[in-house]
């Protein structure tokens, strides 16, 4: 209370708060009906101060505040804002809700295939669009004052990630820059970069949520904590890990039965009374938990689309309702305003009614696979709180302002393109962050569903790290290099890339790599000291007995391969029937060949050991049936005598095992193992074994009588020696690598004619205009007219190659393709990326190194002619087999590709004229009206 305060306490505060509405801070914060958090000030003053900012924070921190501040300062100054996100999604989500507070006419929207409003003074834009501004020379730059870049840690894709360094490096100084980070380990670092690149620039690091989270595993109808707290002590819940360790010893006790360990009756009686508490609940029954418990509305993570669709479909069925009466009526009337635009024809095929009735009982799935406008009535329902259950993919973690009192996790592993592979600390902070509503929650919810074979101290592990490091996944593309050379010739460019985020981490992990060359370094000093001779060079010494050890060991790899060699050899002699000697091994002795193992798909095939030769299947005079491997042949066998192998032989029965045995003893027992002649060594016979004994023996050190002390120390600088070499060339494998990159795609450039020296050719021109991962295959397709003539429908197949990729898993049947010119434009498709990539490979360029070409895929070809040629979705979606939800934004890519060919091909062919008539053609129907962006 102010009257409390001492009349120095109170002018010193009614100073403060002069000075604050002195501030563009203090009208921004009247914006806002609750206190800004002391992160987000802090943010807010370093902005206005000039500074950049870097500002790290959880999920649902309101890091986005400062990007609004940065829109508020731009509009009190006169100047521009422009607004970037990593996906159309959150663009558009975005553009709605500055809409809101500022109005249509200051606001615009730029996504790569929509325009709405792009010179006003905000634009909210994918971060791509902006990349591709900054290359053009845009006039829409000019007035620039501040970018946002939210989501920033997106840097760390694999694929999309370098845009943003891009637009980072490139970026006038006279911008200020907001960035907007996930809690990342490495925020000071990042930070530390962008002081450089960008100049001061402030980092903020917050790790306080402001609604806190709990978390629990569900087991059976039992909600588990899954940490006990006691004081500042916190420990993983011993009921769980009783649980896992009970079930763990349930898969035991059959193995302890064999071994004679009989279970008391009391053990099988609390396992019987734990199995019943302990289960993996279902979907329907975890909504119904949750709902009893008001941990509703929540969200259910389930890493598959169809997993997502299943689940709505077992809710429904179940008879789940989560709405009453009041909320259908108002979903119905949400859903139809929102749907209106969409034709009658096509709501059946998009599955509009089994997805509305969905709606009206409150659960809704959420995934890519989804037309967009239904995956934006269900982020709106959501929020207004008339839809209580979304299962979703991780997708929706991206940042869209979905936030839940509740996330469920269904399991802890998910299909990562290539295996099943365990979530990371990163995934599993990414995916819980959406619990807990900011101004609505007390508290969140994260909930593991109980799965056999879960281990409560891994989870423990996830839930407990909060933060996972940035690392950069820049790398130079064809389109990013001409744009360089253009704008600042082959030099500056290359200066610049040395710039890159990623050359800063590498030129750090090389500091202390350098520090351990140095300190090698003095140690092969002292080494060189310790074993300095009187009588001669014993460095030289060493090195006659390190060359003659060498040799020594290369003819004993190459004794023991020509063996190895020669028992391959003879194993494959072997035929069914023949006994032989197995010389050592647990099986050593008489053995019958039953199959000599040669050719086919054995098991060693399976096991990837196929390189290992020949596996005869053999019956030992033991009455054993096993198969050996190499390894129980080091020399080679022969076959002592043949037999006959009954025809009603069976290796599973063991009374045959027994007669054929005793057949094998009988006929076989006068046999004596073959004696195997001792071969001579070849050292005693090489003549560089012979050379080097003899300069050993006439060297002055020979005679020292602390030789094999000396040759000790000589070993240690030997030993040391090579682990610093091994590490400079670490350094110089790290060392201006972006920039050696770069000049691959420079020398490969110049070889194809877009590149002369600084100057970029008519070509380079053409590629400098195209974007995307096919960027050079497009350009070179262009320059030998392999689209030229092609009707717009069959040109939009074309493109499709450029854009589509199936999803991992897809079927691999050879995909439909559209006749006429389309078919033989897209084999010459082929055809000029298989040249592609042989010159790659020349210039040491691949695909696994970010910059190569993949293949053309030609799986939507079919689809993009279908509806680019005028044919119904019904049709076009029955065809392509494909979700309308990936159609669509197949389509809008393609449309994307083709925007850029009608700008980017020469104005005298036909390649412009048709791109604009297929643009027309695909922007029809579910693919106009999907969304905004």
């Amino acid at each position: 209370m102010t009257e409390d305060l001492s009349p120095a306490e109170r002018y010193s505060a009614a100073r403060k708060r002069a000075a604050e509405q002195a501030t563009a801070l203090a009208p921004f914060r009247d914006l806002y009906d609750f206190e800004l958090d002391a992160f987000q000030i802090e943010a807010c003053h370093a902005l206005e101060a000039g500074k950049g900012v870097l500002v790290a924070a959880p999920t649902g921190s309101g890091k986005t505040i400062v990007g609004e501040f940065a829109v508020h300062l731009a509009l009190a100054q006169g100047r521009k804002c422009f607004y970037t996100t990593p996906i159309k999604a959150l663009s558009n989500q975005k553009y709605g809700d500055l809409v809101k507070r500022y109005g249509a006419a200051k606001v615009g929207l730029l996504t790569g295939d929509n325009s709405v409003n792009s010179e006003a003074p905000i634009v909210v834009m994918t971060t791509e669009v902006l990349r591709n501004m900054l290359y053009a020379g845009s006039q829409s730059l000019l007035g620039l004052g501040y970018v946002v870049m939210d989501e920033v840690h997106y840097l760390s894709d694999r694929f999309r990630g370098a845009v943003w360094e891009e637009v980072i490096i490139h970026l006038p100084e006279s911008v200020a820059l907001v960035s907007l980070s996930a809690t990342v380990s490495n925020a000071e670092e990042f930070g530390d970069w962008l002081d450089t690149v960008r100049g001061d620039t402030r980092v903020i690091v917050s790790e306080h949520r402001p609604v806190p989270l709990w978390q629990h595993v569900l087991a059976g109808r039992q909600m588990y904590d899954l940490f006990e707290e006691s004081g500042e002590k916190r420990e993983v819940n011993p009921d769980l890990v009783r649980m896992a360790r009970m079930e763990n010893s349930r898969v035991s006790h059959p193995r302890d039965r064999r071994r004679g360990r009989p279970r008391r009756e009391a053990d099988r009686e609390r396992e019987r009374r734990q199995r019943s508490r302990v289960w993996t609940p279902g979907r329907p029954e975890v909504i119904e938990r949750l709902d009893s418990e008001g941990l509703l509305p929540a969200i259910t993570f389930i890493f598959s689309r169809a997993g997502c669709e299943a689940a709505v479909q077992q809710c429904l069925h179940s008879g789940l309702r989560l709405n009453d009466s009041a909320a259908r009526a108002r979903v119905r009337e949400i859903v139809e305003e929102r749907t209106a635009e969409i034709p009658d024809q096509d709501l059946h095929v998009l599955g509009y009614f089994e997805w509305l009735e969905g709606l009206e009982r409150g659960i809704a799935a959420h995934h890519a696979g989804m037309l967009p406008t239904f995956k934006e009535v269900v982020e709106e329902l959501f929020v207004r709180g008339l839809v209580k259950a979304v299962f979703a993919t991780e997708t929706l973690a991206l940042g869209i302002n979905m936030p839940a009192r509740s996330v469920v996790l269904e399991k802890l592993v998910k299909w990562n393109g290539e295996q099943h592979a365990d979530i990371t600390p990163g995934e599993f902070t990414q995916l819980t962050g959406r619990a807990g509503r900011r101004g609505i929650d007390i508290e969140g919810h994260a909930v593991v569903l109980w799965q056999r074979g879960m281990d409560p101290g891994a989870l423990a592990g996830l839930a407990g790290a909060r933060t996972y490091p940035l690392r950069s996944s820049f790398k130079p593309s064809y389109n990013m290099a001409v744009n360089l050379v253009a704008q600042f010739g082959r030099h500056r460019s290359r200066e610049l890339l040395e710039t890159s985020f990623a050359q800063f981490q590498a030129d750090r992990s090389v500091v202390g790599i350098s520090r351990q060359v140095r300190k090698n370094e003095e140690g092969l000093q002292g080494y060189r000291a310790s074993m300095t001779c009187h009588l001669g060079d014993f460095g030289e010494y060493a090195r006659l007995r390190r060359e003659l050890k060498d040799r020594e060991t290369e003819l004993a790899k190459q004794g023991v391969a020509q063996r190895r060699a020669q028992a391959a050899a003879a194993l494959e002699k072997l035929r069914p029937g023949d006994i032989i000697h197995v010389p050592t091994g647990k099986y050593a002795g008489l053995a019958l060949v039953l199959d000599p193992g040669v050719g086919g798909r054995s098991p060693a095939h399976h096991r990837g050991l196929e390189h290992e030769g020949p596996r005869p299947l053999v019956l030992t005079a033991q009455r054993q049936v096993k198969r050996l491997a190499a390894i129980d042949f080091p020399v080679p066998v022969e076959s002592l005598d043949r037999m006959r192998i009954p025809k009603s032989f069976n290796a599973r029965s063991p009374q045959s095992r027994r007669d054929l045995a005793s057949a094998l003893r009988t006929r076989a027992g006068h046999y004596d193992p073959p004696r195997h002649r001792k071969q001579r060594s070849a050292a005693a016979d090489d003549q560089e074994i012979t050379r080097l004994r003899a300069e050993i023996r006439q060297h002055p050190c020979h005679g020292c009588d602390e030789r094999e002390d000396h040759a000790r120390w000589a070993e240690r600088y030997h030993r040391l020696q090579r682990e610093t070499r091994q590490l400079e060339r670490r350094i110089e494998g790290r060392t201006n690598t972006i920039a050696r990159t770069f000049d691959r795609v420079y020398a490969l450039l110049s070889e194809l004619g877009y590149l002369d020296g600084d100057h970029v050719t008519g070509a380079g021109r053409t590629l400098a205009r195209l974007y995307g991962e096919l960027d050079l295959l497009a350009s070179e397709c262009l320059r030998e007219q392999v689209w030229e003539g092609l009707p717009p429908a069959e040109l939009a197949a074309c493109v499709s190659a450029l854009v589509f990729e199936a999803r991992v898993g897809d079927d691999s049947l050879p995909p439909k393709l559209p006749g006429g010119r389309a078919r033989a434009a897209l084999g010459e498709m082929v055809r000029i990326w298989g040249r592609l990539d042989a010159l790659e490979e020349d210039h040491r360029l691949t695909a696994a190194e970010g910059v190569g070409q993949r293949e053309p895929d030609l799986g939507f070809a079919w689809a993009a002619y279908r509806w680019a040629d005028g044919h119904g979705l019904d049709t076009v979606l029955r065809e392509a087999d494909m979700p309308a939800g990936d159609f669509v934004r197949w389509c809008k890519q393609v449309i994307d590709v083709l925007g850029q060919l009608a700008a980017a091909a020469p104005a005298d062919g036909t390649v412009a004229k048709n791109a604009r008539k297929a643009i027309d053609g695909m922007l029809r129907g579910v693919v106009a009206y999907s969304s905004v962006g």
